[in-house]
């Protein structure tokens, strides 16, 4: 089985040269997609740039090249090897126990296997301070959400955004709208332009999306039309300043880093799951100075109220992913 898998990685022009380093294989939207894929691609970068040690990556084209490149990286002694994404978990289910002295790690997703490091975020904590700010922003008293795919791990940031909005104000309004229900809902900018504009002429004036590089999409028509967008996972307040409000963002590349790090010769390398929330520095909104003259200090305030009462435990946000009915 294995052979067969790894001629169709040299079928698919997929080459390599085998090196003891660590390894990083993106998801679908690539590398370069200004969200989730760039911050893993910048905790690698770091790593390299902080240790003069070389790594490994690919950008997969398509889902059939899942486990034919964690095949490849692990028959040529890559460890560890990180996966950026949640629709690695079947394909790293299956090499993690071809390959057990293998190091591995996954972002977004649990793995229950004894090598494998699963990297998870409370998404929905970041969503609310995303959504208290974007409920003090609004003038029209409508906001919306633009996701990507239509799954449990989106409906997260959703739920906890409208969560935060009608902590400020709860006869507000949240329009949502997932852009498809297969991968290529990551990477379709114009679509996500398309829904924006669609939920600005109903009434919203601040826009988070949670859709990768369609995204980009959202950005731009929120700008075009002089309204706020909200970015997630990397910091994208300066992909239009003086448009995006905040970015909620997900440390993914400290992720990548320190998967890096620890499982390097002589690190501490732990598997189980890793969850990161607010408390553990794992999700925040992003301040700089392309959106501070669009946030008061009455903003930050309710901001920085809303974080200290979710850190210590008096406000939970609910979590979708445990439960797939949003209360809020």
């Amino acid at each position: 089985m294995k052979r067969i898998a790894l001629g169709l990685l040299a079928a698919t022009a997929l080459t390599f040269s085998a090196h003891a380093e660590p390894a990083i294989i993106y998801d679908l939207g690539g590398k370069f997609d200004k969200s989730f894929n760039e911050a893993a691609y910048n905790g690698a970068e770091k790593y390299k740039e902080e240790t003069g040690t070389s790594y490994r990556e690919f950008e997969i084209q398509n889902d059939a090249q899942r486990e034919q490149a964690l095949l490849k990286f692990a028959e040529d002694g890559n460890s560890p090897i990180v996966v950026a994404g949640f629709s690695w978990a079947q394909a790293l289910e299956q090499v993690a126990k071809d390959f057990p002295d293998t190091k591995f790690a996954i972002i977004d997703m649990v793995v229950d296997q004894p090598n494998v490091r699963s990297v998870v975020f409370k998404e929905q904590e970041g969503s609310y301070l995303a959504g208290v700010m974007a409920a003090k922003a609004s003038e029209t008293g409508t906001v919306s959400f633009v996701g990507g795919m239509g799954i449990p791990l989106i409906s997260r940031f959703a739920c906890g955004y409208v969560g935060g909005v009608k902590s400020v104000n709860a006869d507000a309004k949240v329009i949502e709208n997932m852009t498809g229900d297969t991968p290529a809902a990551w990477n379709d900018p114009v679509k996500g332009g398309e829904i924006t504009k669609a939920q600005i002429a109903q009434g919203s004036d601040v826009v988070f999306h949670a859709a990768g590089g369609t995204g980009v999409g959202v950005i731009q028509a929120a700008a075009d039309a002089g309204k706020l967008a909200i970015g997630v996972d990397s910091n994208q307040n300066g992909l239009q300043p003086g448009s995006v409000l905040t970015s909620m963002v997900k440390k993914v590349d400290v992720a990548v880093y320190e998967a890096f790090k620890d499982g390097a010769e002589g690190g501490t390398w732990e598997s189980g799951i890793n969850v990161l929330g607010l408390k553990e520095g794992g999700v925040d909104v992003a301040m700089d100075d392309n959106n501070k003259e669009l946030v008061s200090e009455e903003m930050m305030k309710a901001v920085e109220d809303a974080r200290a009462k979710i850190v210590s435990g008096d406000v939970v946000v609910h979590d979708y992913m445990s439960d797939n009915n949003c209360p809020y």
